[in-house]
């Protein structure tokens, strides 16, 4: 998902994909600890589209702020 579609969410839908990414994340470094992980790019990927959506949420509350 790029910045561009995260920016048309609202905050409670970007909040949600945040929980989203963190239970995959949970559950990508349980299946690296037992050794089934098939993807390890896929780590890298969640824990980057985390920070996207971060941004996204902190944008959107200093535009909220400066309001």
């Amino acid at each position: 998902m790029n910045a561009a579609e995260l920016r048309e969410k609202t905050p409670d839908e970007l909040r949600a994909e945040l929980e989203k990414l963190k239970k995959e994340s949970f559950n990508l470094r349980f299946q690296q600890a037992t050794g089934q992980m098939e993807n390890t790019s896929r780590m890298k990927a969640a824990r980057r589209e985390a920070a996207r959506v971060k941004t996204i949420l902190n944008e959107k509350a200093a535009a909220a702020a400066a309001e």
